[in-house]
């Protein structure tokens, strides 16, 4: 395939419109359509583990792919493998991909937080080894933040990291990393000072997840998905080199990596399709839902499918104001969990306005059910929505505290050294 971006990063930036023209050239030219059903019920086992990772390769295919043609990286630095290009490009990139497949599955977390964090916090050398690769689908990335005893308190972090000499050595256990079993690379926050507040004792590591001292463990969930880990690390040494931002500052490196994941729809480091993403696809997913099960026509229904496409519209909205609002300085970054929180809430309506529509077939279904097929479960799982990426409950808590400017919530541990806070209940 020839190589366009010698001569694009060669020249004068595009300009928005002759940008818009030649996505639109390229993507009409070598991209499929999608279709409503794309990305919606995500967390279905549609596939064998063999399966599954032919379609992680031709997503890394994809991605190469729009890196020769110059579409990828739109925003990041030249010097580091991107164009070097403003977000306004790559709204138009996300307009002209609506309708078309793309390579959403390295967008999160692989882009958005993990490369931001990179770009944002990581030293030079580091950039240079890593955001051109991620950029040309090279290198997959998660984020180790979830631990099995910390549910939403991040901050709470066992993991532990101890110096020795120019090494770390890590130990503890992460879970709930989406396709941490297909990928490459982690960003990983630790414990580096127990002697402290907990909020003031981490640090952030990158390293290789398949090496000796982790072991990979699949999660099957009750539909039988199997994406979801747990990884256990076991005196992994990594080098000093290896470790984001100074050491014990990991909240403040924590506090943006949570922004960038809230602002994951709306990060012009993110590759994806305007009406492409999320609520949108169940939007539209909805009316073939209702088709396939025959309510297509019922007045009841036609309700359900006109809040549907209100939600998708007014989140649309939301969304696009945060952005903005956080760019101009209007807004405080922590608006982004507005934006977080509505796209938890409404994402669990919409699956339920799914599992209305679908009648009887949400209870019982075959493969003649069409669209209709494997809704049940998918109600079943709706409260993922609120969970991942930050539960719904924390963006609750950062809206009043911190956008708000509503009393803290009391809290025990606040000038504690974290080894002192009790980790469990008293010993009988």
């Amino acid at each position: 395939m020839t190589d366009l971006r010698e001569g694009i990063v060669a020249a004068e930036p595009e300009s928005v419109d002759e940008f818009r023209a030649r996505a639109r050239a390229w993507i009409r030219a070598n991209l499929p359509a999608s279709t409503p059903s794309d990305q919606v019920g995500y967390l279905r086992p549609r596939f064998t583990d063999e399966e599954e990772l032919a379609e992680v390769e031709e997503a890394r295919q994809l991605q190469r792919q729009f890196y020769d043609a110059g579409l990828a990286g739109v925003c990041f630095p030249r010097e580091y493998g991107g164009l070097g290009l403003t977000p306004a490009h790559q709204m138009a990139l996300r307009e002209e991909l609506s309708g078309f497949a793309y390579p959403f599955r390295l967008q999160a977390p692989t882009f958005s937080p993990c490369a931001t964090v990179l770009l944002e916090f990581g030293t030079h050398e580091q950039k240079l080894r890593h955001l051109p690769a991620i950029i040309k689908g090279e290198e997959l990335w998660m984020q180790l933040l979830s631990e099995p005893s910390g549910g939403s308190d991040v901050a709470a972090a066992l993991m532990t990291a101890v110096r020795d000499g120019e090494e770390w050595i890590l130990n503890g256990s992460k879970v709930w990393t989406t396709g941490a079993w297909f990928s490459d690379w982690g960003l990983c926050l630790a414990r580096t000072n127990w002697d402290v507040p907990k909020h003031r004792g981490l640090s952030v590591f990158i390293f290789p997840l398949h090496q000796p001292g982790i072991e990979i463990h699949r999660i099957e969930m009750l539909n039988g998905f199997k994406d979801f880990c747990q990884e256990f690390i076991t005196d992994v040494r990594v080098p000093d080199s290896a470790r984001i931002g100074d050491v014990n500052e990991g909240w403040t490196i924590g506090t943006r990596w949570m922004f960038h994941e809230r602002m994951l729809h709306n990060s012009p480091y993110v590759t994806s399709a305007t009406g492409n993403a999320g609520s949108s696809r169940r939007s539209l997913h909805n009316v073939d839902i209702a088709r396939d099960s025959g309510c297509i026509d019922d007045p009841v229904s036609r309700d359900l499918l006109g809040e549907a496409y209100m939600l998708e519209l007014v989140g649309e909205v939301i969304q696009h104001r945060i952005a903005e609002g956080i760019s101009t300085g209007k807004m405080s970054d922590q608006a982004a969990s507005v934006g977080r929180l509505y796209s938890g809430v409404s994402t669990t309506r919409l699956t339920s306005i799914a599992f209305e529509l679908a009648g009887s077939s949400a209870t019982a279904w075959d493969d003649t059910d069409g669209a209709a097929a494997e809704i049940g479960n998918d109600y079943l799982l709706r409260q993922v929505s609120t969970l991942g990426g930050g539960t719904t409950e924390m963006a609750r808590n950062v809206i009043s505290e911190r956008v708000l400017g509503m009393p803290r919530e009391l809290s025990y541990d606040r000038n504690t050294a974290f080894r002192d806070v009790p980790k469990g209940p008293p010993a009988k």
